[in-house]
């Protein structure tokens, strides 16, 4: 191999595979060569794989057993930074480099060929006889939207054979067209002018603009109230970006975001960026991965996964919300995508933001103690006042039995329906009920696969459980002692409450914001933006309400049950809680009018409940940064949570007590191992779950340990090992 990194024609490369091998096998290099970090096609025993040449071969064995790469891919070779950070976050996550080099290559179609290719557009036209088949289509095409599908993607989402769409065509209600494979995306223009920024966001800005422009890594704590203008500070940092000829990133924490920021990114920029979430075709995936690459898109908007996208000059990455829960990959390989972007960043002389108004005790440490740099936004852009913020104590409140709004906020919510404004009231429970019980004989009704009670989705006339999605009719007889007409629902949960909203207020109009109400992203944001406009008086919603929108005639907000998040022996309950109050108080008064937040709790005296309402952020962050370090748990020690999951409970057990029994790597790092234990939630999807936990001290080699002391052991057939280091949910 010369110093270039090029293999010459027949040379021994290593090549890894997504395959669950293990690690690269050799083959020889193809006529032509190949570079160090090509993506290449090789022949794995019947079948031909995608692969990454990772090095030289070893040898060592017969030589003239050795396959030759079949070819090698056009695509942009892998970068050294982009290899580096598969193997430290795999290192760091004690993940193998197939599962690793899988989130990496995550597009449809990487081994396709240039040139002209037909894709599928809606049109202009109607089909000449509506079917269901046919409308399917049309729905397919106008939640999506984008440049187009491929015939056979458009038909697996519609469900639907490739003829139907085929028979569209002729009538004009879909355009077949030939367009090249992978265009560039449009460039974003740095130099439009942006909003007019406040003094202390125009210092913001600056700072970040200035951190940019030293081409190193550095991370920047962007703390602000909610409406205090975040997006638009750290939009300035991405014009930097841009400016400099680098590739710049932003993570959102949920699709229902993306819409809207992508009309402010075009307002601000002239173009729109790639996307890169569940959401988008496979067409569009493909083509932005091949385009990260290239240097064919400046901006990408995106979902955690987003991190593993080959950018060719990754000078910028945003963590928006970077508090929130849903950057934890709690399946397959478990990563923290806002620990992930500081890694890659640190790889690739990056500069890394971290917006949030409530931020992550990890983050609020690590920038109380230098590590990170800090920037304040203490007022709302513009005219809007942060929302007064008081109690309702359930305690004194004269309750109706079956009603869970109160007196007091009852009277607050018909003053504003009054005067032409809006109110939220949140509950964080979707469907109707979260329990059915039988009042004959008791009986709970569970999930048939999961050790989870089912939730009664009146909307859909279904029972749901929130664990695997399995769904059934609601039964009218009892599932245990079949006697008819005795369940009945237990708690509220948002759809029950919109039944007692109805009844209260019969000339309100009411609109329930819940991720299960909405079959796509489109129809959730067309369900914002006529909020936003005043198409509701009444807005009933789960969490999904906390994040980011903005309803400018929205000015009392109405918290159901403040005390949920507090039950419970999550490590994390306190922070989430006080994070989540927050976040959905701020949804309240982000215009001209003042709002008020009222939450309502048989606990006011609570130091969570007080710590939000007194609005002292560094008190609360302080008492609770204590608490864990007393305790030594995150983010003063360190955790990893092992979970054993299989079609059998004792096997488990045994395989988990043996696991035990053999703990010197761990206790040679000085850590403490807790269980074998049923897990919380004992059985997800008809596997049985078994959890254990340990506990190191924050300077301990836990990986080593942790992979020293697991491969001590082979796990039985069916059961499986997953190791999830700093774990976000104990369930």
């Amino acid at each position: 191999m010369a110093e270039t990194g090029h293999f010459q024609e027949g040379a021994l490369v290593a090549v890894l595979t997504a395959e669950p091998i293990g690690r690269p096998l050799d083959y020889r290099a193809p006529e032509g060569g190949c570079f160090m970090g090509a993506f290449v096609e090789v022949p794995l025993g019947p079948r031909k794989v995608l692969g990454v040449v990772w090095g030289p071969g070893e040898g060592g064995y017969d030589l003239a057993r050795v396959r030759g790469v079949s070819r090698v891919l056009d695509a942009a070779p892998m970068r050294d930074e982009l290899r580096q950070f598969l193997l430290r976050a795999g290192d760091y996550t004690l993940t193998p480099m197939p599962a690793m080099l899988r989130l990496a290559t995550r597009a449809p179609g990487l081994g396709d060929t240039p040139g002209l290719r037909k894709i599928y557009r809606l049109g202009q036209g109607a089909p000449d006889r509506m079917t269901e088949a046919r409308a399917r289509v049309l729905e397919v095409m106008r939640d999506h939207g984008g440049p187009g599908f491929v015939l056979a993607e458009l038909a697996a989402m519609a469900g639907c054979t490739t003829q139907v769409i085929k028979g569209m065509v002729k009538s004009g209600a879909v355009i077949e067209v030939d367009t090249p494979r992978d265009l560039p995306f449009a460039r974003l223009d740095p130099d439009l002018p942006g909003k007019a920024l406040a003094p202390d966001q125009a210092a913001a800005a600056a700072h970040l603009r200035a951190a940019v422009r030293k081409g190193a890594y550095g991370t920047t704590l962007l703390k602000g109230v909610t409406g205090s203008g975040k997006t638009e500070v750290y939009l300035e940092a991405v014009a930097e970006c841009l400016a400099r000829g680098r590739q710049a990133l932003v993570l959102l924490p949920e699709i229902a975001l993306t819409a809207e920021f992508l009309d402010r990114v075009e307002a601000r920029f002239g173009a729109r960026p790639g996307e890169w979430h569940s959401g988008v075709t496979q067409t569009e995936r493909r083509r932005l991965w091949r385009m990260a690459g290239e240097g064919g898109v400046g901006l990408v908007v995106g979902a955690r996964s987003a991190l593993f996208l080959p950018f060719r000059d990754l000078g910028l990455i945003v963590v928006d919300e970077e508090h929130d829960t849903s950057y934890k990959q709690e399946e397959g390989v478990l990563y923290n995508a806002r620990d992930m972007a500081v890694l890659r960043a640190s790889l690739c002389s990056a500069s890394v933001v971290l917006a949030s108004a409530t931020p992550s005790l990890e983050t609020w440490v690590n920038a109380d103690s230098g590590k990170y740099t800090r920037l304040d936004l203490a007022a709302r852009f513009g005219v809007a006042e942060l929302p007064e913020m008081r109690a309702i104590d359930l305690r004194t409140e004269a309750q109706e039995a079956g009603r869970w709004i109160s007196p007091t906020l009852a009277g607050e919510v018909a003053a504003r329906i009054g005067r032409g404004e809006q109110a939220m009231l949140f509950l964080n429970r979707r469907g109707y009920a979260p329990v059915t019980v039988c009042r004959a004989c008791g009986h709970q009704i569970g999930c048939d696969h999961c050790d989870a009670r089912m939730v009664e989705h009146r909307f859909l006339k279904r029972l749901v459980c929130h664990q695997c999605g399995d769904t059934k009719p609601m039964p009218t007889a009892c599932p245990s002692c079949q006697v008819e007409g005795r369940l009945a629902p237990v708690g509220p949960g948002v759809e029950r409450l919109a039944e007692e909203v109805a009844a209260r207020f019969p000339d309100a109009r009411l609109s329930v914001l819940s991720s299960d109400l909405f079959g796509s992203a489109r129809a959730l944001k067309e369900a914002i933006g006529s909020i936003a406009a005043g198409g509701a008086d009444i807005i009933i919603g789960t969490q999904i309400v906390a994040k980011g929108h903005n309803f400018p005639q929205l000015t009392l907000v109405g918290v159901i049950d403040a005390d949920l998040g507090l039950q419970g022996s999550d490590l994390r309950a306190a922070e989430r809680t006080f994070q989540l109050m927050r976040q959905v108080a701020g949804r309240a008064g982000r215009a001209e009018k003042k709002g008020l937040a009222l939450l309502q709790t048989h606990q006011p005296d609570h130091p969570v409940i007080r710590a939000i309402l007194g609005g002292d952020e560094e008190a609360f962050w302080r008492a609770e940064a204590e608490e864990r370090r007393a305790q030594g748990v995150p983010p003063y020690g360190r955790m990893a949570g092992i979970i054993l999951s299989g079609p059998d409970l004792q096997p488990l057990f045994d395989f988990g007590g043996a696991l035990a029994r053999r703990d010197g790597p761990l206790r040679r790092i000085g850590a403490v191992l807790y269980g074998p234990a049923p897990a919380p939630i004992a059985r997800v999807r008809g596997r049985h779950r078994v959890r254990m936990l340990v506990k190191a001290d924050k300077a301990a080699p836990l990986q080593a340990a942790l992979a020293e002391w697991v491969a001590q052991l082979k796990p039985p057939a069916k059961l499986r090992v997953a190791i999830d280091i700093d774990p976000q949910s104990f369930l």
